[in-house]
């Protein structure tokens, strides 16, 4: 692996989490605005370390600012409606189309973004980590494959079910742990077995809501990012 992908997985993986990790152990997870600036910085060196050796084209960034502007516009179009939102899916898209790298900042912006609406707080990091790490693990199953196509082709049915198994385990999990983490006074597994059952049924609404919207909205999104690329060569490291 080149160093932009070593940079790319030890941020994603190693990097963020550790940051999260320690602002909760040493009660910096109150300065939530801090630690979710820290994250965005981070998400957004792998993404610049994608165009090492050119510099990135404005159209790239104005595309990676209208998915983020969609996502947070979608979240916020279904407030009324708890866990049925489409963010994820256009994150997830996002990823499958463009990327890791711009999968995983469309993600952390989403979350850091849609929190002025929804409100901000220590959960903000772990929903911007959570929603990154959907865009960044599509980006690494799907991207390469879909690269050559001219849309989904035939991973559509496999983009419908990482979406709603990503969000159910990956988005679920980290939220209702940072229940766990936040609120708690002390750890205790009784505690956090309460904690994720209790979250079940909203995840499994969250993971419905991924599925619907990828069904909807994954082919016509993904032949319009892949004729942008090709037309003007976009997303090329």
């Amino acid at each position: 692996m080149n160093r932009r992908v070593i940079l790319t997985w030890v941020l994603a993986l190693v990097g963020i989490p550790a940051v999260i990790v320690c602002s909760v152990l040493f009660r910096f997870d109150r300065s939530y605005y801090f630690v979710s600036l820290v994250i965005i910085v981070l998400a957004m060196l792998p993404f610049f370390a994608a165009f090492e050796g050119r510099r990135p084209q404005a159209r790239e960034i104005v595309i990676i600012a209208t998915l983020t502007a969609i996502a947070v516009a979608g979240r916020a179009a279904f407030f009324m409606l708890p866990q049925f939102k489409p963010s994820a899916a256009i994150v997830i898209i996002t990823g499958a189309s463009l990327g890791r790298e711009s999968g995983f900042i469309v993600g952390a912006l989403t979350g850091f973004v849609s929190n002025f609406v929804f409100g901000h707080g220590p959960w903000t990091p772990w929903q911007m980590f959570a929603y990154g790490l959907l865009g960044f693990l599509a980006g690494v199953i799907f991207s390469k494959r879909l690269a050559k196509t001219s849309g989904l082709g035939g991973y559509k049915p496999l983009l419908i079910l990482y979406g709603a198994l990503g969000t159910f385990i990956i988005y679920g999990l980290l939220v209702d742990t940072a229940s766990v983490m936040i609120w708690a006074s002390s750890f205790t597994w009784s505690a956090a077995k309460l904690v994720y059952l209790s979250g079940v049924p909203f995840n499994l609404i969250h993971a419905l809501a991924s599925a619907v919207f990828l069904a909807l909205l994954a082919t016509l999104l993904t032949e319009k990012l892949a004729r942008l690329k090709r037309r003007y060569g976009l997303f090329q490291p």
